[in-house]
């Protein structure tokens, strides 16, 4: 088993891409509180991951570098071809796929990484993650790690300016967990021998095997972490990042001591990625502009440090102030199947339902009754009456 710490073994290989010249319930789970500000998307970069292979000329041009160079983190000796990387439609849509194999040694062993150039600070991150728990083939039961993050290289040991922001999943646990474990870790700095780790992590110790909307804010002095629309880590302090970090997504094995026989593969898949400048958004509303972007075409844009863009057309209807009769489900609640947390809708579905009193699907009900909802685009695990991909269409 590896003793290298993680991050250390992650920063290893962005620090070389960067010297090279490369420009859900969880305790304590929080509904967002506050409003947010009006999104205005004067700097923004939206990416649907609509190439055609990891040697699409595209993916260079706009600031992606698909890693081929050796090193951290992970297993020693390990891989990292660029063939790891591929856009497959996957659920009905376009995205990018990391794949990670090993056969339990270190030859046999081969990870995956896409990272943008380094150029982003405050503002609103997005992303819509496809986690696995089992391999696509093989045994299961490997160290594995699955990741969506941003970072600034270190420069010396307990260097001031560092600056890491993860999400990283688990399904086999590792690094002393025994099974599946997500975790949120904000971070001041480290040093490598001997090691020092100066980081705030939060936690939830539960499967995440599905699609899943992650968003992070950075703004104020706090960093704030959100999984399919509820809050779940509030860091701050010494742990606020200092300078610009290139966004990242990984598939790594930690070590190989959980494999058990033959060669397993699994992948990670991403939907699409969003970043605005210097904003603090809702899940909500990077919903509502991701499904803007998506209905004006528009499958790529960055404006990040241009000093202008525009946002997409706003997909939500427009408000009336006048009074309106509550709906009502009508026939279709008699015929309407029971909305499932494991299965998948696509626009125009519909289902009954009672919404969950916290946003927990699993949890109490809100006492609000059986409820007809529609589905408004491609969805799965997202619950009716707590994110923007279903309407009310009334009580059943």
């Amino acid at each position: 088993m590896s003793t290298i710490p993680k991050s250390r073994r992650r920063i290893a290989t962005v620090t070389a891409a960067v010297a090279a010249g490369t420009a859900v319930t969880a305790v304590g789970m929080a509904n967002l509180t506050g409003a947010a500000a009006d999104p205005v998307c004067e700097e923004a970069l939206f990416d649907d991951f609509t190439y055609t292979s990891h040697s699409d000329p595209d993916i260079d041009a706009r600031g992606w570098t698909v890693r081929t160079n050796a090193g951290g983190p992970g297993v020693p000796g390990a891989s990292w071809p660029s063939s790891n990387i591929s856009f497959p439609t996957v659920d009905g849509a376009d995205v990018m796929q990391m794949r990670a194999a090993t056969d339990g040694t270190s030859g046999g062993t081969s990870h995956a990484e896409l990272f943008h150039e380094r150029k982003f600070y405050e503002g609103t991150y997005a992303a819509r993650v496809k986690f696995s728990d089992d391999p696509d083939s093989g045994t299961d039961g490997d160290h594995l790690v699955e990741t969506f993050f941003t970072i600034t290289p270190l420069e010396a040991p307990l260097d001031p300016d560092y600056g890491e922001i993860d999400f990283e999943y688990l399904p086999n646990g590792g690094w002393g967990e025994p099974s599946s474990i997500f975790y949120q870790t904000t971070w001041e700095t480290y040093q490598e021998s001997p090691w020092i780790a100066d980081n705030i992590h939060s936690q939830q110790r539960e499967s995440m095997a599905g699609w899943h909307d992650l968003v992070f804010t950075v703004a104020d002095g706090r960093v704030k972490y959100y999984v399919d629309g509820q809050l779940v880590a509030d860091h701050g302090g010494e742990y606020y990042p200092e300078t610009p970090m290139s966004i990242n997504f990984n598939l790594w094995f930690i070590d190989t001591a959980g494999h058990t026989s033959g060669t397993s593969v699994y992948t990670q898949q991403v939907d699409y990625l969003f970043h605005s400048v210097g904003e603090v958004l809702s899940p909500s509303e990077v919903n509502s502009l991701v499904a803007g972007y998506r209905v004006d075409g528009v499958t790529h844009t960055d404006t990040v440090g241009s000093g202008g863009g525009e946002c997409p057309t706003p997909t939500d209807p427009p408000t009336s102030d006048e009074p309106t009769d509550p709906p009502t489900g009508g026939e279709e609640c008699d015929t309407a199947a029971d909305w499932s947390f494991s299965s998948v809708y696509v626009e125009g579905d519909v289902v009954v339902h009672e919404r969950s009193a916290n946003g927990d699907p699993f949890g109490p009900k809100s006492g609000d009754g059986l409820h007809l909802w529609r589905a408004e685009w491609w969805t799965e695990g997202s619950e009716p009456g707590w994110t923007p991909q279903w309407t009310d269409l009334g009580a059943c």
